[in-house]
């Protein structure tokens, strides 16, 4: 946590949120700020977009933990949870949730830092292989419509598929247009036509 970070940190009791905004101060120059009221709490997170949240929790249930986790958008930010007890029911609800962090056995000042860098890492390299999915599944549709307009003009023109990938990339260049936007358009254009 070396540079300056917005973290809000969700905690309705005022004798346990002092402590946790001191250890907090003590970890780096962060601005804190403390909701205490979990009604509204989506609406007050958005209003604050955090760097980071926290979580403290005594002992969530399972309703508690997916309305925290959805509130505090655990995939647009790290969100760490502390707990004071749990189950493998729990710990498993706050993974799928994604959270970034979740603690059994409360929160001590002496874990914070450890605690939210870890939090921070873990997000940051999920975020990574989010977008990673995300590219790799547009490249795969990109594929198949490359392979279905490749069959088109195989089919409409009678050559292989080494001459019709060449006429999609020689389209593509004259055009100025990447690959994939003519075969998607000859793929729709087939497709009206119906071949």
């Amino acid at each position: 946590m070396s540079k300056r970070l917005l973290i809000v940190v969700v905690e309705p009791d005022p004798d346990r949120a002092q402590p946790i905004a001191d250890g907090l101060r003590d970890a780096g120059d962060h601005d804190i700020r403390i909701i205490a009221e979990q009604s509204g709490l989506a609406r007050q997170v958005a209003e604050l977009r955090p760097d980071v949240v926290l979580i403290d929790i005594a002992n969530p249930s399972r309703d508690i933990l997916e309305e925290l986790a959805l509130a505090s958008g655990p995939s647009e930010r790290p969100v760490a949870m502390f707990v004071d007890r749990s189950d493998e029911g729990l710990t498993l609800a706050a993974i799928e949730a994604g959270i970034s962090a979740y603690v059994v056995d409360g929160l001590r000042p002496e874990r914070l830092k450890p605690v939210l860098d870890a939090a921070i890492a873990r997000f940051h390299i999920f975020q990574q292989m989010r977008a990673e999915l995300a590219a790799t599944r547009a490249a795969l549709e990109e594929r198949k419509i490359i392979d279905r307009a490749k069959a088109v003009l195989m089919k409409a023109r009678g050559i292989d598929e080494e001459a019709a990938y060449a006429l999609l990339r020689k389209t593509a260049m004259d055009q100025g247009k990447r690959l994939a936007d003519i075969a998607q358009q000859l793929v729709m254009a087939a497709g009206l036509l119906g071949r």
